[in-house]
């Protein structure tokens, strides 16, 4: 069987959908269909994996499940999605901190270039550790008595101007304005943006908290952010955070 190969011009490219990746040069570009149906290619020669993590993200849409496992000692993630079909056959209570066993198979789309594992089959392992980690901590700083009652401090009636914590440009903040304007319209701001996830949430916003408690004209604090799924929000429920905030003179 004879192979016809597309009429190329002399001194002009090949087409691109011609050009196998592992042969592409400056001169020869491969497209990005022939690029993603070849890493589909590969992909789909691997077979399914038993694979130990964390739920982080477990979100459920026209009844199927879209989620992320965490690795148990390191902040690596995979997405992951569970059919309709075998979300039927698996535990009915799996949400996110648990710790789970899930047979997974990657999959690749070549239309949008995603990666992601489809999940065939979960089990439960116990709690997971982040879980486990927040619990310790709730029981520790509650024996220490910085949930009890008598330390929180009374809200002002009329907040005369607010402190706010929260990201530059963010939904949050222009929320916060909103809704406060609405009930108060003379309040007044003052405003410290800061990290609200990653690595610089936590030392940013006790920076920020730190000024606007020394501030006297702030009668409360306002610490803000969007939604987010668990593993986004975990700074603000870190341990020098929150003994940040109970050390705080100013409302919180």
């Amino acid at each position: 069987m004879t192979s016809f190969q597309p009429e190329t011009v002399p001194g002009q490219a090949p087409p691109a959908d011609s050009v196998h990746p592992r042969d592409s040069r400056t001169d020869a570009p491969t497209s990005v269909s022939r690029l993603n149906d070849t890493i589909r290619g590969f992909i789909e020669r691997w077979g399914s994996v038993w694979v130990e993590g964390e739920i982080t993200s477990f979100n459920r849409r026209g009844g199927n499940v879209f989620g992320r496992l965490k690795d148990l000692g390191t902040e690596s993630t995979v997405a992951f999605r569970i059919w309709s079909s075998t979300l039927a056959r698996l535990p009915k209570d799996l949400k996110v901190g648990d710790h789970v066993v899930a047979c997974v198979k990657a999959d690749y789309f070549p239309r949008t270039g995603d990666f992601s594992f489809a999940i065939s089959a979960m089990r439960h392992v116990g709690l997971g550790e982040q879980l486990e980690r927040l619990e310790r901590l709730r029981v520790q700083l509650r024996s220490e008595g910085l949930f009890d009652p008598v330390r929180k401090k009374k809200l002002p009636f009329l907040p005369h101007c607010i402190g706010l914590i929260t990201g530059e440009n963010s939904d949050a903040e222009k929320d916060v304005h909103r809704n406060a304007e609405l009930r108060w319209p003379r309040v007044r701001f003052r405003t410290q943006h800061a990290a609200v996830q990653g690595d610089r949430c936590v030392p940013e916003t006790i920076a920020a908290l730190k000024i606007l408690d020394a501030d006297p004209d702030v009668d409360v604090i306002v610490i803000a952010r969007g939604g987010g799924d668990p593993q986004t929000l975990l700074g603000f429920s870190d341990e020098r955070l929150l003994r940040a905030v109970a050390a705080a003179s100013t409302p919180v």
